[in-house]
């Protein structure tokens, strides 16, 4: 436990930053999961749909630091690698 003043702050910041984050970064995660479940399952008119969101909270996370800039590129590169491979064969 903290025991000087502006570490017992720190700590109260950091909890508060915590919980306003954890929407944030649940609903980027939830969308990529939707959209994954939706490549596997073969609804690809509904993942092409889907992805535009994800990508939308995705770049929402990086903006407000959620997660760092890089990880939501990666995020998104792998997503639309998973989204290319299955529409690469019926073209």
């Amino acid at each position: 436990m903290p025991s000087t003043p502006s570490a017992k702050k720190m700590m109260r910041v950091a909890e508060r930053r915590r919980e306003q984050n954890k929407p944030v970064r649940s609903a980027a995660r939830t969308w990529v999961k939707k959209v994954e479940q939706l490549i596997f399952a073969g609804d690809i008119a509904q993942a092409q749909e889907d992805v535009k969101k994800a990508y939308q909270a995705l770049d929402k996370a990086a903006k407000k630091r959620v997660f760092h800039p890089n990880k939501a590129a990666r995020y998104k590169s792998r997503l639309m690698r998973k989204l290319n491979a299955i529409l690469a064969p019926s073209a």
